[in-house]
């Protein structure tokens, strides 16, 4: 079986990538001819464990391809995802140029029946948008082509992408046509032997899906972080009303984490976009504008921490960062916390020095030179007059407090991830305040 993936970013590369290690020929399209050529050469454009010997693998074996010209094998290519980007708008809606324009580059050139599948996550309505921009090509070229359209939403965790693929709980699928649904079967049953999680629905409802997945995780972050903003002031443990609610099996224990806000290429550019297709059918997602505006203001819980904890002056500080991108195992800095906080703290005239295992060169290229950059945890806290701990990656989670104590001016550390005994560092010596407690 023969695919082209258009758009080699996190989605595009991810899944061309994956479809190649189950032997299917896959081809992986972008108009970046440097991204392509350093493609070819090895080099990805992005950070995800497994994701690099992956492509080298499946390159080398030729299952693997890159390309900038999708027209070179529209021939021979059975079906087409779509994962090129659907940056948000001025208004907070899905800008939908870049799919519209690969439909049209499709019906330009497609000389065969052709399966065209949206990987993008797009607003409801966008695959009949594909559709008529497909047949309106078709059109001018007075031709009469049959082909299908799908949407097909992808469920990727950022730094378990690769896993999350090879082994999903589900794969959701909208549908117009019996032919399409017999395609997509066959390219997904190798993911499907022990589990079939197979989902087929109409191409509305699939487009749904993906919103409202990711709107329900937003919504449990923040209720939890308002739960934990709450526990502070009436004396409570939000760990222990977490476990306590997460007991409860109608509800679970997943996303019931408090911290200071989710970021990422997902939850807020999605919210927003829910908001408005709302929006614009002349409905109100009250709930959803409340989750984001309790993210916003969460952004800054550390802040206001640390700036309670000086009586409003930072004034010349030397505060320390641990993390930098809005989850560990990924270099993405989108919409992530440590932006705010950065912006802040220098708003407030405080000096910043920063470390990221993985994210400081995509730090380096987002705000330049505002921040010092360490070069490892222990010389981030050197002369600090504060730590703040933004992003739970592994390296920091056991530190040895005493070289930490030693090491900084003043030993005080805000957990914004809740992943420290609070005993422990009081034992060490260091002031110590988390979210929640």
């Amino acid at each position: 079986m023969k695919i082209a993936i258009v758009g080699t970013g996190y989605v595009g590369l991810v899944t061309g990538t994956c479809f190649s290690e189950m032997g299917i020929d896959v081809t992986c399209v972008d108009v970046q001819e440097s991204k392509i050529e350093n493609l070819k050469k090895g080099i990805i454009p992005i950070y995800e464990p497994g994701l690099e010997d992956m492509v080298h693998r499946n390159y080398t074996a030729g299952r693997l391809k890159f390309t900038t010209d999708l027209k070179e094998c529209l021939d021979e290519v059975e079906v087409v995802f779509s994962a090129v980007g659907t940056p948000p708008d001025e208004d907070g809606s899905a800008d939908l140029k870049y799919v519209l324009e690969v439909a049209r580059t499709i019906g330009r050139n497609m000389n065969k029946y052709v399966l065209v599948v949206t990987k993008s996550t797009v607003p409801v309505g966008t695959a009949q948008k594909v559709k008529s921009a497909i047949q309106e090509e078709l059109d001018k070229r007075n031709v009469k082509i049959e082909f299908d359209v799908a949407s097909n939403p992808e469920f990727l965790k950022e730094g378990d992408a690769v896993d999350d693929f090879m082994k999903p709980d589900r794969v959701v699928v909208g549908v117009e046509s019996e032919k399409a649904k017999a395609i997509m079967e066959r390219l997904y049953k190798p993911f499907m032997m022990n589990n079939y999680r197979l989902i087929f629905t109409d191409i509305p409802s699939a487009e749904m899906i993906k919103y409202a997945a990711n709107s329900m995780l937003a919504t449990r972050i923040s209720f939890m972080n308002d739960i934990a903003n709450l526990c502070e002031l009436v004396g409570a443990d939000v760990n222990m009303v977490r476990k306590g609610i997460g007991a409860d099996s109608r509800i679970g224990s997943k996303f019931l984490y408090p911290g200071c806000g989710y970021g990422g290429s997902c939850f807020p550019k999605d919210v927003k976009a829910l908001i408005k297709t709302a929006e614009k059918n002349g409905y109100p997602m009250r709930v959803l504008k409340a989750v984001e505006e309790v993210n916003e203001r969460q952004k800054s819980i550390l802040f206001e921490k640390l700036l309670k904890h000086y009586n409003g002056d930072l004034k010349g500080k030397q505060i320390a960062l641990w993390g930098l991108a809005f989850k560990p195992e990924t270099d993405d800095m989108r919409e992530a916390p440590a932006l705010v906080l950065i912006d802040k703290l220098i708003g407030a005239g405080a000096n910043v020095k920063v470390y990221d295992p993985i994210a400081m060169d995509e730090c380096r290229r987002r705000i330049g030179d505002k921040v010092v950059y360490a070069t490892d945890m222990y010389d981030a806290v050197l002369d600090a007059d504060a730590l703040l701990l933004v992003t739970e990656w592994k390296e920091f989670r056991m530190p040895s407090w005493g070289v930490v104590k030693k090491t900084m001016k003043k030993a005080v550390v805000v957990d914004g991830r809740n992943i420290y005994e609070k005993k422990e560092l009081i034992e060490a010596g260091i002031e110590y305040s988390c979210i929640g407690k």
